[in-house]
């Protein structure tokens, strides 16, 4: 029994000491990362839908709120980094600020609109909120692009790095999402993230001990969308290019399959669900045109028999053992 206690004793500590330092191991794996990728391209994809998930998991995953209107945020950065860069002819950096500015600021008035509901109702305001955003950015074609989409983000050079070699780019942008997950992280281990975590176990509970339900949801929906701008910033950076389907609700619908994929609540769940969507749409798509049925039957299988998520399901299993 001793001998069993103290291994017990030993993997919790182990487990302990990876949540203390899940920024860092995150780092490690990201550095060797596109090494195990089949090509350079697919693993950017990854950390930008990656990081796109990380920001519709802070608000579902960690606090319970079920958004059907992440496209507006992601959307809604990577227009604000190229409008920044194409309309005015600012650097790219100026770009990236924009972005999360822009992200933050369309999730604080959809959220100032939305967190006065729940349930359904919440999922359905924020849905709307999004389409306004879309036929906005359609309509507005003298600034957006309309249907075409934004063109014309050109950036070859990030100081002496040259961004159009692929290796460089990944690294360019893998800076990126480590600095957002050092935020989440600090976010999570903040007052405010115990908060968010005490809402979603027991709303009533929580406001019972004084937590402002209402401000709580409006800052963590601002908060997400800042990350889902940096999201939308990289994928503009990326791509040199802005398709107004970014902000369509089919968007909203691929991030919320990512996110429970690979584990809601989970830190690096969603890039494991990114991963492994992107990468069957990928791998399918080269045998046939009906990749979404494969994919669909995946999500559901996980739905039914994972509801953890592949990432979530490998932890508990861990803290089980």
């Amino acid at each position: 029994m001793g001998a069993t206690t103290l291994r017990g004793t030993s993997r919790h500590d182990w487990m302990a000491l990876a949540v203390r330092h899940r920024v860092l191991l995150s780092a490690v794996f990201l550095l060797v990362f596109p090494m195990l990728m089949p090509f350079k391209a697919i693993a950017v994809n990854i950390l930008i839908y990656g990081l796109f998930a990380v920001g519709f998991n802070m608000l579902y995953g960690y606090l319970g709120l079920l958004s059907f209107g992440h496209a507006a945020l992601f959307g809604g950065g990577a227009y604000a980094c190229g409008i920044v860069m194409t309309r005015f002819g600012l650097p790219w950096w100026l770009g990236v600020i924009a972005a999360i500015g822009a992200g933050a600021l369309i999730a604080a008035v959809m959220g100032g609109l939305a967190v006065r509901t729940r349930g359904i109702y919440f999922a359905m305001v924020t849905l709307a909120l999004a389409q306004c955003v879309f036929y906005l950015a359609y309509q507005a074609g003298g600034v957006t692009g309309g249907e075409n989409g934004l063109r014309g983000i050109v950036l070859e050079h990030i100081g002496p790095l040259d961004f159009l070699d692929p290796v460089t780019r990944y690294y360019v942008v893998a800076a990126f999402v480590v600095a957002a997950l050092f935020a989440l992280s600090r976010i999570l281990a903040s007052p405010f993230g115990a908060a968010m975590e005490a809402l979603r176990e027991n709303e009533a509970r929580a406001r019972a001990c004084g937590f402002d339900v209402r401000t709580t949801r409006w800052l963590a929906f601002v908060l997400s969308g800042a990350f889902c701008g940096l999201a939308g910033a990289m994928q503009a950076l990326h791509l040199g290019i802005v398709p107004i389907e970014m902000l369509s609700y089919q968007t909203s619908g691929t991030v919320v399959m990512m996110a429970l994929l690979g584990g809601m609540g989970t830190f690096f769940g969603p890039f494991v669900g990114a991963g492994l969507f992107l990468l069957l749409e990928n791998i399918v798509s080269l045998y046939t045109v009906h990749w979404q049925l494969l994919v669909g039957g995946v999500f559901i299988a996980c739905v039914l028999f994972f509801p953890r998520g592949v990432w979530g399901t490998l932890l508990h299993a861990l803290n089980r053992a």
